[in-house]
Order: structure tokens, then sequence, then C-alpha cells
């Protein structure tokens, strides 16, 4: 079945273990990425309205610094709830977004959704991220 439109994607129907550093493009929307590996950068394309990834840190904790990298003319923009302290970005120009090691759990994960201009939102997440 072909996917087609700027909303084509795998809509959660699809999960993937990333092993080591990746970029993604537009045709991974909608899947959900699994990283048990420390210090990977996972680079997103220029940002396209509707696209959508999920990535869950499944490594134990304390173990894994995960990297989400906007293409240098994105944003990512938004916050993250939690008990600690919220993780807000506030919207920089090739501001990469960490669930930093110290204070990363099994389980933190992030859903980011391109808006086609300004780059991606964080539309739901879990635990401690940074905004660089």
């Amino acid at each position: 079945m072909a996917k087609i439109g700027a909303s084509a994607g795998w809509n959660d129907n699809y999960v993937q273990t990333i092993t080591a550093s990746k970029t993604l493009n537009n045709g991974d929307s909608g899947k959900v990425f699994l990283i048990a590996t420390d210090a990977l950068v996972v680079t997103l394309p220029a940002t396209q309205a509707g696209v959508r990834f999920t990535f869950i840190n499944s490594g134990a904790d304390g173990n894994n610094i995960i990297t989400l990298s906007p293409n240098a003319s994105d944003k990512i923009m938004g916050s993250i709830s939690n008990a600690a302290a919220d993780s807000v970005c506030s919207a920089s120009d090739d501001g990469d977004l960490v669930n930093t090691k110290t204070t990363a759990n099994k389980g933190d994960r992030v859903t980011l959704i391109g808006d086609g201009s300004d780059g991606w939102y964080i539309a739901e997440g879990v635990g401690i991220w940074a905004c660089a």
C-alpha cells in the first residue's frame, strides 16, 4: 500500500531499534524508535507538516545520552512536564533536545511533530530532557 501526503506514515505501528547515530527522512514518519545505546545522535530531516517521530529510551537507568538534532534552520519547541522540573525548549535554530545520561530512565520518551515552517513541536514526553 502506498503512503501518500505530508502526514502519510507508519502511525506508530512500526518500531525500530537504533544502535548507531542515524539521519532520519520523512519516510520514517510515524515510526517509534527504541534507543538503548549511549551517545547517539539522531538527526531530523527538514521540517515537513505532519511528519511525526517518537523516541523511547530503552536502555538501563542512567545509561544513555540521546541527542535529537534538528536541521540547521529548524527549532524544537515546547515543553515536557515532569515532577523534578519541566524541560522547556526555547526555540533556537539548530538547538538539540537531549535526554541526559545522569537523569535518563528506561521509558523516557518524546514525540515530535513537524509544522513545515519553523521546526518541530514536542507533542508528548516523559523524563528530563535538556534543550541545547
